[in-house]
């Protein structure tokens, strides 16, 4: 067993060995993921389903269950009785009734693709759950545990750091105060990882200690709580990572293999990815990993004393190692938010983390935390705007990835020829935007509503800003809205991740809430230059969005006739004032590369007439059919004259208008038809004279 152990380490010491199984790992993952399907028992025509609850979230008057079979489901309380009867635990064998449907693609690019996530987790179907029944209450030891954890989270006032810090369930912190959290560039504090497996196995092991345990008993204990607790914590990638880490560190201690730390991640990784080959798509995984190598590998280059120092140059490799990743996700980064490590390390680790451990055996102290995450939101809310350096990057290509990361390794192990290329590559990203002289329309799908982007000579032009209107009432918008912003979660997030810093002009067509309804939102979050209005008297909309603008000292104008955007113009073909806001929407032609394109807004067919007395438009190449396809515009006179070669069509899925109209299908049958209700948003891309399409199919 000796010489076994010594030829084993001869051959556990070779850098070499571990690169190559990290590299055949990668092919092994490339292989299975382009070869990978998602499976179900079910179909989409069943209705009734014996399942296992695997985890709750319930969220106001929504609750968001995990299944096994790999199915998730959603409902909600119809009355506040339902909500105080569902008594439901994770374990519980149920009987469920509802309707499957398969999740949506993201149909706005570069946004969150809901079915690509579930995917990766082997999730087929979404189940609407219509009713759901106890068949056997959980038994198992270990479920009635987790249970008993999650009831007690529960029953402590303001328990979302609770559900962050001991579950690692970050999602139940209020949406605004995360996002200051990801401005300072510290939300990986609030993420299972190596911090809280080591803060774990350091205490266990100095009670073990204390108890005079021998070094490999404690091991096995120290190893088979943390695997418990990845269990309560339902195995989370990040908190697998550190314990299998961990585990494998420790082997290394016992035996003196004297594997290299960095290794030892080689070797997690491995083992991860065989497990399960998707947690390659999971940022906290790729977060954990990358991060955790270039500290690692820092660490073997360089020796740091002093602890403040330590903790700035480790927020520096972190910002560093985790930029692509991170800009892949939200396509901005803080610069300096590394600076709030400096405060904010230090707190989570030694204070909050630690006392929100001990409010879960004392939750009287939860007063105590409450007081310090109350304070540490303040100064994340300030620091999110006096540490806030925050620069828009367009989505990275994963050639530009590698080639980054190559540099990163070679600088960290001390070879500064390659700073230059280095900086300049960073330099190259985030310019990389004003490099592209293509000229671009897209057509976002906003449901039923209106929105188009022209990018012209890298001037940036809006026209509308969809809305979203299918609610009853005022508070049931207001819910949704702080829940998902059609502007915030996704246009803006697509504007960023082509490179888009701001807007140059805003044109609203007119005051119709599915055409402006997101503006506000829209100025509030994201700079605009210019917003120009349609000719009539100004709506309700339209005089608060002007509120706005006067606030923020914004130009706008109304009823102009053109717009130059350098060589090009926008013409604005409708200036007549109407008694309704569709007749008066703006309606724009423009030339971009000798292609003809036409907005038309919800102009009706009483415009459609003006324009035809006043303007000649033969042989339009694109057209953005009036009104989501209503019978009230494109008649058969007006499509005949203009003839276009594309028509779109922007109109929400099974909308209740019945748009698109079928005549007006009728009246575009020489025309290429696109609709963003079946195709989703769809792309015009001029490139040397040449008009390419692309669409972002649901």
């Amino acid at each position: 067993m000796r010489q076994f152990i010594l030829k084993l380490r001869i051959i556990l010491l070779s850098d070499v060995l571990y690169l190559i199984l990290f590299l055949a790992s990668l092919i092994y993952v490339f292989i299975f993921l382009n070869n990978y399907e998602v499976k179900s028992i079910y179909n989409e025509n069943d209705y009734i389903f014996y399942l296992k609850i695997n985890e709750i979230k319930i969220d106001g008057d929504k609750v968001n269950i995990s299944f096994s079979n790999n199915i998730i489901g959603n409902m909600y309380f119809k009355t506040k009785e339902d909500k105080e009867s569902f008594n439901f635990q994770i374990g519980d064998k149920v009987k469920v009734q509802g309707i499957l449907k398969e999740p949506n693609n993201n149909t706005i690019p570069n946004t969150f693709n809901y079915k690509e996530y579930l995917n990766h987790k082997g999730i087929k179907y979404i189940i609407n759950i219509e009713s759901i029944a106890l068949i056997e209450k959980n038994k198992n030891i270990f479920y009635k545990i987790k249970n008993s954890i999650i009831s007690r989270i529960s029953s402590i006032n303001n328990n979302e750091y609770l559900y962050a810090f001991i579950l690692g369930k970050s999602s139940y912190i209020d949406s605004e105060v995360y996002n200051n959290y990801r401005i300072n560039g510290v939300t990986h504090l609030f993420a299972l990882s190596g911090l809280h497996v080591s803060m774990f196995s350091s205490f266990l092991l100095l009670i073990l200690i204390k108890l005079k345990v021998k070094e490999i008993p404690s091991f096995i204990i120290v190893s088979l709580f943390l695997i418990f607790y990845s269990f309560i914590a339902s195995f989370t990638p990040s908190i697998l990572r550190a314990i299998i880490f961990f585990i494998l560190s420790s082997i290394n201690t016992i035996y003196y293999f004297y594997i290299k730390p960095k290794n030892i991640l080689y070797l997690t990784f491995i083992i991860l990815v065989l497990i399960n080959p998707n947690y390659v798509y999971n940022s906290g995984f790729l977060l954990s990993f990358t991060i955790t190598y270039f500290i690692l590998l820092f660490n073997e280059n360089y020796k740091v004393n002093n602890k403040l120092l330590s903790i700035l140059i480790i927020s520096i490799i972190s910002l560093l190692s985790s930029l692509p990743i991170i800009i892949n996700m939200s396509y901005e980064v803080n610069i300096i938010g590394f600076l709030n490590n400096l405060i904010f390390i230090p707190l989570v680790s030694y204070i909050v983390f630690p006392l929100s451990l001990i409010c879960v055996i004392f939750p009287f102290l939860s007063s105590v935390l409450n007081y310090l995450t109350n304070i540490m939101e303040i100064i994340s809310k300030y620091s999110s705007n006096i540490l806030n350096l925050t620069i828009i990057i367009s989505k990275i290509s994963i050639i530009e990835i590698i080639v980054y990361y190559i540099l990163l390794i070679l600088i960290i192990k001390q070879n500064k020829k390659v700073i230059i290329l280095f900086i300049t590559i960073s330099i190259y990203l985030y310019l990389k935007p004003s490099f592209n002289k293509n000229n671009y329309v897209y057509y976002l799908d906003v449901g039923q509503g209106d929105s188009s982007l022209i990018i012209i000579n890298n001037k940036n032009i809006l026209i509308d800003t969809g809305g979203i209107v299918s609610y009853k009432t005022n508070e049931e918008w207001n819910k949704r809205n702080k829940e998902y912003s059609l502007m915030k979660d996704s246009i803006i997030l697509f504007f960023k991740s082509i490179g888009m810093s701001k807007i140059d002009y805003l044109i609203i067509t007119h005051g119709d809430y599915d055409h402006m309804g997101e503006s506000i939102n829209l100025i509030n979050n994201f700079k605009v230059d210019t917003v120009i209005l349609n000719c009539g008297n100004y709506n309700y909309l339209e005089k608060e969005l002007i509120k706005v603008l006067k606030s923020k000292n914004i130009k706008y104008y109304s009823c102009i006739k053109e717009l130059s955007i350098d060589k090009n113009k926008l013409y604005f073909l409708q200036t007549k004032e109407y008694d309704n806001e569709n007749d008066n929407s703006n309606v724009i032609y423009t030339r971009i590369n000798n292609y003809k394109f036409v907005f038309m807004g919800d102009a009706s067919v009483t415009t459609e007439k003006e324009i035809l007395d006043n303007y000649n438009l033969p042989n339009i190449d694109v057209l953005k059919v009036g009104h989501h396809g209503s019978k009230t515009s494109s008649s058969k006179e007006f499509i005949n004259k203009v003839n276009p070669k594309y028509g779109i069509i922007s109109v929400g899925k099974n909308n209740r208008y019945g748009h698109p109209n079928k005549e007006v299908l009728d009246n575009l049958n020489n025309s290429k038809i696109y609709r963003t209700d079946e195709d989703g948003s769809i792309m015009f891309k001029i490139k040397n004279n040449k008009l390419q399409i692309k669409t972002c199919s649901p």
